[in-house]
Formats: structure tokens, C-alpha cells, sequence
């Protein structure tokens, strides 16, 4: 299963997981804050919490980024 898992497109990957999401019934915010905490947890860990770094990965400015985790800690 895990090899044919890793020979899925991105595309095909998320696909396989939104499907699930939509088979629990999860309402499209709770997905999409879960996908963002998922994802900022991901670069953080990958450039060690230089926020610049990870903004810069992310395609989005450092204070976008500085909100997005306060908005995500707050919750």
C-alpha cells in the first residue's frame, strides 16, 4: 500500500484525503485550518523556525507568515 501510495501524484494524494474529509462530513474551515497548521508545523520544522526562510519557501511575506502563526495559535 505505501509503495503504491508513493507512486500517486500529488494531486492523486490529495484527492484521496479531501475524499475522506468530505465522507466525514468536515466543514471546508475546520479542513483548511488543519491543512494550514499542518502545513506551517512542516516548513517550521524543515527550516528550523527562521521565519524568513520559511516565508520565503512559502511564497509569502514574513509578517504574513508572523500572522498566520498567531491566527493559528490563538485558535
Amino acid at each position: 500500500m505505501c509503495e503504491e501510495f508513493d507512486s500517486l501524484t500529488l494531486h492523486q494524494k490529495m484527492k484521496l484525503l479531501i475524499k475522506e474529509m468530505v465522507e466525514i462530513e468536515l466543514p471546508i474551515k475546520e479542513a483548511l485550518k488543519e491543512f494550514e497548521k499542518i502545513y506551517i508545523d512542516i516548513a517550521t520544522q524543515k527550516y528550523n523556525g527562521k521565519k524568513s526562510k520559511m516565508a520565503r519557501a512559502l511564497g509569502i511575506h514574513r509578517n504574513t507568515l508572523c500572522n498566520i502563526i498567531k491566527r493559528l495559535k490563538s485558535d
